[in-house]
């Protein structure tokens, strides 16, 4: 249990309302109870917070009050101050001792980390090193001479393949795949023929990949996730694409070999990015977009063909236009005396 006095201390923030109220959990604006804390972010919620039973309510410093029963703290950012309180009433972590379990099959000559823990039915092969404090989650499966840094959490059932480097505080989600060879093959027979993919992956440090999300090897040199990258649930990075420093990319996302991201690049879900193409800092790629030449830095862009999001929506519009433009047209042929048949 915490005072609004006491999380408004946490968060920086001022109080408007009662300090002395105590709050026990945490909930979104419709559902949050007399006892509770929510948020409210943007004006486009303001109904939900003027309608919403919780007893404290974050809020920008220059927002107008919702209602008139909520104690308010009145923050910078409110969505990043209620992340903060969160982690105040937030359940106590998962902890996994150090050491080998049993059932885990670690191979003569692999390096383990002080400090790191081998969950049951995990398989570490030769040559592979776990750095400190790192956590292999049950029946994960590191390849051989792959590197893994410290301070790690791969869960459940991830495959880690050959030659992979992961770097420090990485977090991989269960059923990720880093490394399974990338999707390359001469055509010039009947039969499509494999072309070795002999480069590894590079993941830096603090990247933090979804759930069965795939990451493929490069055809030669390296598949490269720049540090602070997060990358969401079923996303496919192919073969020699590089994602540059803290970019996001959402779930359902498809980039093609040998395309480059750069920094703080947002790719929305279910984008699509074709082969060697250049994506530039800071640019945004608009949901189930395809892109497929290259996108200038502070961009954004949507539709397929993807293009900057102003020319789309207004291509949009004129598209909603056409069945009143149609009955315009047939309406003055009508009165030309013109026909089908005319034309």
């Amino acid at each position: 249990m915490k005072t609004v006095g006491e999380l408004a201390a946490l968060v920086g923030g001022v109080i408007d309302g009662d300090a002395a109220l105590p709050i026990s959990g945490v909930a979104g604006l419709s559902d949050a109870a007399p006892e509770q804390m929510s948020f409210l972010a943007s004006p486009l919620y303001a109904r939900a917070a003027r309608d919403s039973r919780a007893g404290a309510i974050l809020i920008g410093r220059d927002m107008v009050r919702p209602n008139a029963e909520a104690a308010l703290i009145r923050v910078d950012n409110p969505s990043l101050a209620f992340a903060r309180v969160c982690e105040e009433f937030a359940p106590r972590a998962v902890r996994f001792e150090p050491g080998i379990c049993a059932g885990a099959h670690v191979a003569e000559g692999a390096m383990i980390g002080e400090g790191a823990s081998i969950q049951p039915g995990a398989v570490i092969e030769p040559g592979a090193r776990i750095g400190k404090r790192t956590v292999i989650g049950a029946n994960c499966y590191v390849g051989h001479d792959s590197a893994i840094g410290e301070d790690c959490v791969v869960y459940p059932n991830v495959s880690i393949r050959e030659r992979v480097t992961i770097g420090n505080r990485v977090i991989i989600h269960c059923g990720a795949v880093i490394g399974a060879d990338g999707f390359g093959f001469d055509l010039s027979a009947a039969e499509a023929q494999k072309i070795p993919q002999i480069g590894t992956v590079r993941i830096d440090d603090r990247v933090e990949i979804g759930a069965n999300a795939t990451i493929d090897r490069a055809r030669f040199g390296q598949t490269w996730v720049q540090e602070g990258a997060k990358i969401d649930n079923l996303v496919q990075v192919a073969h020699n694409v590089v994602v540059g420093k803290n970019s996001l990319i959402a779930a359902q996302v498809g980039i093609s070999g040998s395309s480059r991201l750069g920094q703080r690049v947002i790719l929305a879900g279910q984008a699509g990015i074709a082969g060697h193409v250049a994506i530039g800092d800071g640019a945004i790629v608009a949901a189930q977009a395809g892109v497929g030449k290259d996108v200038a830095s502070r961009v954004t862009v949507a539709g397929y063909h993807a293009q900057p999001i102003r020319e789309e929506q207004k291509m949009e519009a004129m598209v909603r236009r056409l069945p009143k433009l149609l009955k315009r047209l047939r309406r003055i042929e009508e009165r030309l005396g013109l026909s089908a048949s005319d034309e």
